[in-house]
């Protein structure tokens, strides 16, 4: 006894399914016009493929599984030598119109040209789609955040009545199927999805809904290498400006330089966050609170320097009054020295001195005029000092006078003027404001950031 032979055709010539047949591709196959049909629907996450923030869009990549029962398909697979699954292109059969809500471009990826029935007449299509869907961001919390994006399918014209949407798998399968095929993650960590059923309306008919919501977490490490550490970094360089001399310029460019860095770190991060966030991201709210501090810092600076100037005038004014002195006291000297034989000194003119003898010389004149009066007997005659005693004298007074000028003034140099001093307890106090305020402030700030999401 020969055995059958059948084919793929015999089923389809059974079934009548031809290309000439549009009736299975025009109307919902069901016999009952009131019997709404059931469309069982599961998707899967395969990758994500990027997430803007700037333009609130996820890019996803997933798997999309529909099965629905078409009433008009039926045959005994011993009859066809087993056959139970024949596969078919997707324009011969209908299909559900589903669509995704948030969806803003049309799938990249080419649908699935073939679709799946069994001898039961359940109906198998299988797509793999490229999304771009709108998502808002919540960005409070960047780079630290928790995204959670959805995906709504539901009928573009069917109501309730005709189409309803149904899931097998729960929330824990999908995440547990998704996190094994995932592929790419871009740059972030995928949490979980959840599944959940809605009936909406809309235009006065009702819809059944299903949202498939994608929950991840931004990776953060490159973030803080990258922006939050250098902004760190340009803070302590302003602290460690305080060690440089506030005489000069060199302390204002450099705090004005480490300025303009944190600007330039504020332009990167306005090309990257949202102008459309309900809350102030934390991570300007930082770069702000860093400005100010450094901005503060710059002002106190500033103030600090004028002090330093306004000293310095006051000390010019008060040379020029000493130099007019010193002038006005040599010239008092240059007259008291009349006819006399002087010496001109930096502070005024020694008189009766003799200008080509030195002291010792004249020292040992006197001695010798002495020595010669004991030879003739005259020691114990009361004699007259000699002229070199009384220039040695009168230059040794000199001398004097100018040594004791000479101290006060380098007492006067090595005391501290009234704006110096002021100037360093205004230095000391801002920097131990400074550093408490920016600690406090780096406090509040990473443990707001370590708050759980609402």
């Amino acid at each position: 006894m020969s055995e059958k032979v059948c084919s793929y055709q015999d089923v389809l010539n059974h079934l009548n399914l031809t290309k000439a047949n549009e009736l299975f591709s025009m109307t919902r196959p069901v016999k009952d016009y009131k019997r709404p049909t059931e469309v069982f629907l599961e998707v899967l996450l395969y990758a994500i493929l990027d997430v803007k923030e700037i333009d609130q869009t996820f890019v996803p990549y997933v798997w999309i599984l529909l099965v629905w029962q078409n009433e008009y398909i039926y045959w005994n697979s011993s009859d066809f030598c087993g056959i139970e699954n024949v596969t078919l292109p997707t324009e011969i059969m209908w299909k559900p119109d589903l669509t995704i809500e948030e969806m803003t471009e049309k799938d990249k990826a080419p649908p699935s040209p073939y679709l799946t029935i069994n001898n039961m007449g359940k109906v198998f299509v299988q797509n793999d789609q490229v999304l771009v869907s709108t998502c808002r961001m919540q960005v409070h919390k960047f780079p630290f955040d928790v995204q959670s994006c959805t995906l709504s399918f539901k009928s573009a014209i069917h109501s309730v009545d005709e189409i309803r949407l149904v899931h097998h798998l729960n929330s824990s399968i999908t995440t547990k199927w998704s996190r094994e095929l995932m592929r790419t993650q871009y740059e972030w960590l995928f949490i979980d999805m959840t599944v959940s059923n809605k009936t909406v309306s809309l235009f006065g008919a009702e819809q059944d809904t299903i949202i498939y919501t994608i929950s991840m977490k931004r990776r953060s490490v490159l973030y803080i290498a990258n922006f939050l550490l250098p902004v760190l970094f340009f803070l302590c360089l302003d602290l460690a400006s305080f060690l440089i001399s506030d005489r000069g310029g060199e302390k204002l460019s450099f705090k004005v330089t480490v300025l303009l860095a944190v600007t330039v770190m504020q332009l990167i991060l306005n090309d990257i966050l949202p102008s459309s966030s309900d809350k102030i991201p934390l991570i300007a709210v930082y770069c702000i609170g860093i400005f100010a501090l450094m901005m503060l810092s710059l002002l106190e600076t500033i103030l600090v320097m004028y002090l330093i100037e306004r000293e310095s005038a006051s000390q010019d004014h008060e040379s020029d009054t000493d130099q007019t002195l010193e002038e006005q006291e040599r010239a008092i000297n240059r007259h008291g020295c009349d006819r006399e034989e002087k010496k001109w000194t930096p502070y005024g003119c020694i008189c009766g001195v003799s200008a080509a003898k030195t002291p010792d010389e004249r020292l040992q004149v006197g001695m010798t005029l002495q020595l010669e009066n004991a030879k003739k007997g005259s020691i114990s005659q009361p004699t007259e000092e000699p002229p070199a005693f009384e220039e040695l004298s009168v230059e040794l007074k000199e001398v004097v006078r100018i040594l004791t000028l000479m101290l006060r003034r380098s007492k006067e140099e090595e005391k501290p003027s009234y704006w110096t001093r002021k100037t360093k307890t205004i230095n000391r106090v801002y920097f131990i404001l400074y550093v408490s305020a920016a600690f406090l402030f780096l406090v509040c700030m990473f443990s707001i950031w370590n708050e759980p999401e609402e």
